[in-house]
Formats: structure tokens, sequence, C-alpha cells
């Protein structure tokens, strides 16, 4: 089952994701990747995966990535923020995770829940769409 996954990473944890991804690429490889812009290129320039590119994520491309959210095409978000430096487009990071939540999206902040996430979806253990479905109480959709 190929799964559509983002990958964001702020500018101090760039490096972090692309070596998460070359460590995982093997994985990555049968999914559908997006990212914004500068991650998605960094991820390119050093593995052989392609990774549908969106805008830097100050110019909007963590809006675009919402816009997945919103519309229930996004499985999976990795977005390793950078805790300790201020990001000028705060609001836009928060409507991300706020909507991530929203839809039941599973979404890891850093490389320790990455990795977590990335493992099951190696086993296969990757059926929350169906646990969710399953549960949702009546009326909700």
């Amino acid at each position: 089952m190929s799964l559509q996954i983002a990958l964001i990473a702020h500018d101090r944890k760039k490096e972090e994701m692309v070596n998460f991804v070359i460590a995982y690429e093997s994985v990555f490889a049968n999914h559908q990747l997006y990212a914004t812009g500068t991650t998605g290129q960094k991820i390119m320039d050093s593995t052989q995966l392609k990774v549908h590119r969106y805008m830097s994520g100050p110019l909007g491309g963590d809006q675009q990535i919402g816009a997945l959210v919103a519309q229930n095409i996004l499985d999976l978000l990795i977005f390793l923020r950078d805790p300790l430096m201020a990001q000028p487009h705060e609001p836009d990071i928060i409507a991300l995770l706020r909507l991530c939540d929203v839809q039941g999206i599973p979404v890891a902040t850093n490389v320790a829940t990455a990795e977590l996430l990335v493992r099951a979806l190696d086993r296969g253990d990757f059926a929350w769409r169906e646990l969710v479905h399953k549960y949702k109480p009546e009326g909700e959709q």
C-alpha cells in the first residue's frame, strides 16, 4: 500500500532530515513524497527519491501541505521543527499541526518519533485509517 508522506524541516534541521531519509530510503521509495521547497530539493540531491516540491515553508509551502491534509490526501507528516528558533511563519505551522490533529494524521516533529512511524510503516503496521473510520462516532465523516 502506497501512502502520501510529507517531509518538512526547519533550516537547522534540514541535514537531520536528509540523513533520516537516506537511512530509510528503501522504505520511502515505496510511497509518494511531498516536501517544502528546499527540503525536497536537498532530499532529491542526496537520494534517488522523487519528491513533489511545494514552495518554501515561509512562502506558503506549509499551507500547501496543509491543503493536502484538509483534503484528506496526506497519510503521514514528518516535520522536523527547530524548537529553539523563532519562526516568522509560526501561525502557518500551528495551523498545519492543528489540521493534522483534526484529520487524525500521524505527525512526527523529531527523529525519534519519525523513526517509530517509519518502522511501523515498513512493517505494514500502518492501518490507522481503517481504525479511524471504524471507530468514528455516527454522523462524523
